[in-house]
Order: structure tokens, then sequence, then C-alpha cells
């Protein structure tokens, strides 16, 4: 990528009640509709920047730091469970009192939403998920450090571990799995990167905030009966577009296939040679989904829309 980036969108800590607040930067303006931007495990809401200023003017976004990420301190009863932090973005779309929302989100962000579409139907207006974190019940070997991220004492004990290496090999790692193409990723983008990690590494809470979080997907995996993330899913009632990545490795875009039974009158789409962050990889891509969404175009029941460079295939 040839050109700098832009910069990331202004913030500010937004009071939820008591000693519980979150950061949130919004794009400028008034007048367009309130979205909602949620990232995924270990994000921030700098994920969103290029996506947001896409969907300008259409759209007015907000986009949080989830409690303990980014700069939102955790919440003041440390919880990470996916319940809890639906509770907090609840809780900030009824603070900003701009709802219902267009609610965006990413993989963590992506369960949450999907439990706050559920619950909450009077405060969502469209769900658009990319790579939602959802329960696959195909064992991946190479996603085995979750759970045992989760174990006491041992994923604790592995986290130091990783956050010995130095923050510029953890960024390009980060990149490095959840980009299709590493290169797109932009030189002053990871500068900004590993200068927040290397802040993160002073924060006493950062490494309970990822192992509270990864506890807490892992629990959602495991959830059965009537609770589960999928029920959830198939009680949202707003109209939803469901994002995949052809290269994502780790949410695997054959769950197409599922959200498409799962999400009723969901629009489901493989995006090809994309990975994990579909909106950080091709932000116009993502954006030209979200305006299909929005001009409110009817998908059939049950089908899979691949990318524009690909035609559509039906999902059986």
């Amino acid at each position: 990528m040839s050109e700098e980036p832009i910069p990331h969108w202004p913030g500010e800590l937004v009071r939820l009640g008591g000693d519980h607040q979150v950061y949130v930067r919004s794009t400028p303006g008034e007048g367009g509709e309130p979205a909602l931007c949620v990232h995924g495990l270990a994000g921030s809401s700098r994920n969103w920047t290029d996506l947001m200023d896409l969907l300008r003017p259409r759209l007015a976004a907000d986009a949080l730091d989830l409690p303990g990420f980014g700069d939102s301190p955790p919440r003041p009863d440390g919880r990470y469970s996916i319940a809890a932090l639906t509770q907090t973005a609840i809780a900030l779309i009824e603070r900003r009192g701009r709802g219902p929302v267009h609610l965006i989100a990413n993989s963590l962000g992506g369960a949450v939403s999907v439990k706050l579409a559920a619950a909450r139907p009077d405060l969502v207006k469209t769900l658009t998920l990319i790579s939602p974190a959802l329960p696959d019940s195909r064992p991946r070997l190479d996603l085995i450090r979750f759970p045992v991220m989760s174990l006491p004492r041992l994923g604790p004990r592995l986290l130091r571990k990783y956050e010995a290496l130095p923050p510029q090999a953890r960024v390009a790692d980060v990149i490095a799995t959840c980009y299709s193409d590493p290169a797109l990723f932009p030189p002053a983008r990871f500068a900004t990167e590993v200068a927040e990690l290397t802040r993160r590494d002073t924060l006493g809470y950062a490494t309970a905030a990822l192992v509270g979080s990864i506890r807490a997907l892992t629990a959602e995996f495991f959830r059965m009966g009537r609770h589960t993330a999928w029920r959830d899913a198939a009680r949202v009632t707003a109209p939803c577009l469901v994002i995949y990545g052809s290269h994502d490795r780790l949410v695997d875009p054959r769950l197409a296939g599922r959200a498409a039974h799962a999400f009723p009158g969901a629009r489901i789409v493989v995006l090809p040679r994309t990975g994990h962050l579909a909106h950080m990889e091709h932000p116009a891509r993502v954006a030209a989904e979200i305006d299909v969404l929005l001009a409110g175009i009817p998908a059939p029941a049950h089908r899979l829309m691949v990318g524009q460079d690909r035609p559509a295939r039906s999902v059986r």
C-alpha cells in the first residue's frame, strides 16, 4: 500500500455508570445514521478506522474499546464473559441515546453482537458480522492454543512466555495470522501498533484481560442448551450480513454454510483472498457489502454470495 493511511479517529472516555467507562472513537459530523463497531480479541477501536471513513456520510460510526483493551479500563467487576461484554455494549448504546444502531462487529465482537441483537432487538437496526467467533464443531489442531490458554496457571504462564518476545515480533505474528496478505498492512500503522503494544505491556490488567477474554470464548464454544451462540443467531430479527474470509486462519470460512441456515434471511458473503480482518485488509469490499445491506436488497434464503470476482454458489 503506497499511500499513507488516514489518522485514527479521535475518541474519549464515556462513563456508563459508576466507575464503568469505555473509550469510544467517533467519525466527525452529524446527520448520518448511528453505527457501533465492536472489535475482536486483542483488537481495539483503531481496527475500524478505514471502514468508518468509507461508510460516511451514510453512517456516523462509533467504535469502542472493549473493557481491558485499547484505552478502556477493565469493567469494575473484572468480568470478561460474553454476557458481561454484551452488557457493556448495551450500556454504551443506551448512554449515547442514538439507537437503534447499525451494529458492525468482528470475531469476539461478533459473539458479543449476536447476543446483543438477540437479547435487545430494539437497539439494533442492522447487524454486520465479520468472521464472528461462533462455535465450530470441527476440531482444528492449529487452534488448540486457545483452550490451552484458558487453563489455570498454564495459560498465564504460556502468555507470559509469549509476552517476553519483542513487541515488533508479536505485532508481526498477529498480522501474519490475521491477514491473507500481510504486505497490505500499512508500515505506518505497524509502528503505531508496536508502540501501543509496548504501552500495554506496562498495564497491570493487560494479561488478565486477554486470558479472561480467551476463557470467555472457550466457555461459549462448549456451552450447551438453549443459550448457545447459534441459538442466539436464530433469534436475531435485524437484517443481517455475515462476512467470512476465504483464507481466514482463525474462523473457518466453511461456517458460512451454517450461518446461512442459522441467521434468518441473512446475506452471507465469502470474500476471496481475505483473512480474519476483512474490514482492515479489504475495507472497500466490506463497505460495498454493507452498502448492499443498507440499500435493503433482499437475498435469497440460505444463499451464499461469493466475492465479486467469483460467481455465487448455493449452500447445501
